[in-house]
């Protein structure tokens, strides 16, 4: 059985000959992590996916799928250890050097309504669709052909909330909700019909099996808009890409975000999202819990990444989390999201090594 098909076959249900192992995020480490196992394993060339043989998975064409012409990268100022920047996205940001943590987000290109008006116009066009298409399609086919990969469309950072919170902020993406709400809803209806404009050419390539929605729009404490809010700014959109997902037979539709997403999941299955991941652990999600609510959800994740910064006991109790998850289908095991600097490599082996032997038994 091909790499992709195994994939999609897990996670909707159907036959597999046995479940797909080291696919996700939650099987690679941010970058300081891997420098730490370099150093541990005294390896400078350690290639965790290599060692553990993970499997393949998605493949991504090439595709424009925000700001067109991109924004233009420029440093604004060093500060030593951080950097200030713009990024293509237009997203003023500081980041450490050495990329050991999350960037601190300071300024956004949209402000006004009339200034989301004109970036429309000059930077996200709907006229220019083909030119968005930078996929080398012969090669990208062959690839498919030999690695036997799924196709994946959508992709970080392309989500209906997601990507609007990246152009205006996270906060004043909130306040407009209530104060500009034409303007949000004009923003998320007009990106949907790009990235299915873009998701048309893609399909009329090669099959597409997966279509992608990255929105991270759950804290600890739940979704930052509530549901109802969820309903009626987000769902329209949601229901477009399902439609194409249906007239194209693509057979999963996921999201990913991250914290609670216990208010999310029914919601959006609702409306035909039959995949989740990655199931934080620490905000409180239970994989076990939503198996038994949603039998037919496709998972995964959810396996506490904390443990391999402990002892073997800890990282036990996960595989057999794991091992339970297997037994009842449509999940693929993981960690709940990269993997962080203080997990050590020899826990990472072990959890890795027995999470695959579990995989190939089944």
């Amino acid at each position: 059985m091909k790499c992709g098909e195994r994939i999609v076959r897990c996670l909707t249900g159907g036959d597999i000959d046995h479940v797909p192992f080291g696919v996700g995020i939650g099987w690679y480490p941010w970058g300081e992590t891997l420098e730490n196992w370099k150093k541990e394993t005294s390896d400078p060339s350690l290639d965790p996916a290599k060692i553990l043989g993970f499997e393949a998975s998605f493949a991504v064409p090439l595709l424009e799928s925000g700001p067109f012409p991109h924004y233009e990268n420029k440093t604004i100022s060093d500060e030593g250890e951080t950097i200030v920047s713009v990024d293509w996205r237009g997203i003023t940001m500081r980041n450490r050097k050495d990329g050991g943590s999350m960037p601190e987000f300071l300024d956004y290109p949209v402000k006004t309504p009339d200034d989301w008006d004109r970036i429309k116009k000059e930077r996200y066009r709907l006229d220019l669709i083909d030119k968005r298409v930078t996929e080398n399609w012969p090669a990208f086919i062959d690839r498919v052909k030999t690695s036997g990969e799924a196709v994946q469309v959508g992709t970080f950072p392309w989500g209906v909330f997601g990507t609007v919170r990246d152009i205006l902020g996270t906060e004043e993406l909130l306040i407009s909700f209530i104060a500009e709400p034409d303007m949000v809803k004009d923003m998320m209806r007009h990106n949907t019909s790009l990235w299915i404009g873009l998701w048309e050419r893609v399909a009329a390539k090669v099959q597409i099996d997966h279509i992608h929605i990255w929105e991270d729009m759950s804290g600890r404490q739940g979704s930052l808009i509530s549901p109802a809010m969820v309903e009626e700014f987000m769902m329209p959109c949601y229901d477009r890409i399902v439609d194409f997902a249906k007239a194209h037979n693509i057979r999963i539709v996921s999201v990913d975000t991250d914290g609670d997403c216990s208010e999310l999941v029914p919601l959006m299955m609702k409306h035909g999202i039959n995949m989740f991941f990655p199931f934080e652990v620490q905000a409180g999600n239970d994989i076990r819990e939503y198996r038994k609510k949603y039998p037919d959800l496709g998972i995964i994740g959810g396996l506490d990444k904390n443990v391999l910064s402990r002892g073997k006991a800890d990282v036990d109790a996960e595989v057999e989390k794991a091992a339970a998850m297997i037994s009842k289908g449509r999940y693929i095991p993981g960690f709940d999201h990269l993997i962080a600097p203080d997990a050590k490599w020899e826990n990472f082996k072990y959890a890795a090594e027995k999470i695959r032997s579990l995989c190939k038994q089944m």
